[in-house]
């Protein structure tokens, strides 16, 4: 067989082996850096939930104290109710715990009374024992005195030409079946147990 080789022109080299440039090797492919994960945040769930229950806990303690508080008022307020208000009787409302009441009414004189400069009133002429002041005293059923007070407040009414007093006798014994009430030396005056204990005292004198 013929060994063909093309033959080198005049003046052309056939290339040796130290002129080959070698080939540049290739360069690795370039790997991007790994993406380290954030770390998980810590739920806000837990705080959350405390603050809830901070705030739950606040509200009951709240409403503990109101309630407290107006429970305090009501039965403080329940200790000024009236007998009308509670349905029990007046004479045990007006009962004091060592088995006394204040006797209370009021008394006029309808004859004499005259205006006493100060703004309220006093008997004159024939009544001149009537006044601010003047003696209320309480007897027993036997007639014996066990209680004793003086006029008060007295209230002037010009038309009527009367003076009003105000008649308010404490300490006065819860166990008799009836009293007696004598203003001034001017005469008993009798009631019963129930009208004495229930505030319904009244007098007159004069016309």
């Amino acid at each position: 067989m013929t060994d063909i080789r093309p033959t080198p022109s005049d003046g052309e080299q056939q290339p040796t082996a130290d002129s080959v440039t070698p080939p540049k090797p290739l360069a690795p492919p370039e790997i991007a850096p790994a993406t380290v994960p954030a770390a998980p945040q810590a739920s806000a769930e837990p705080s959350r939930l405390r603050t809830l229950t901070t705030l739950l806990i606040g509200a009951l303690a709240g409403a503990a104290i109101v309630g407290g508080t107006w429970y305090a008022t009501s039965s403080s307020s329940g200790d000024n109710t009236s007998g009308k208000a509670t349905g029990l009787p007046a004479d045990v409302i007006n009962a004091e715990p060592d088995g006394t009441f204040t006797l209370e009414g009021e008394f006029t004189l309808a004859d004499g009374a005259i205006s006493d400069g100060i703004g309220g009133c006093e008997g004159s002429g024939g009544y001149t024992d009537i006044g601010i002041g003047t003696s209320v005293t309480v007897y027993d059923a036997a007639g014996s005195v066990i209680a004793t007070s003086a006029l008060l407040l007295s209230e002037f009414d010009a038309t009527a030409g009367s003076c009003t007093y105000d008649v308010a006798v404490e300490d006065v014994p819860a166990d008799e079946d009836f009293y007696q009430v004598e203003i001034s030396h001017r005469g008993k005056l009798q009631l019963s147990a129930d009208e004495a204990k229930s505030g319904s005292f009244s007098g007159t004198l004069g016309d």
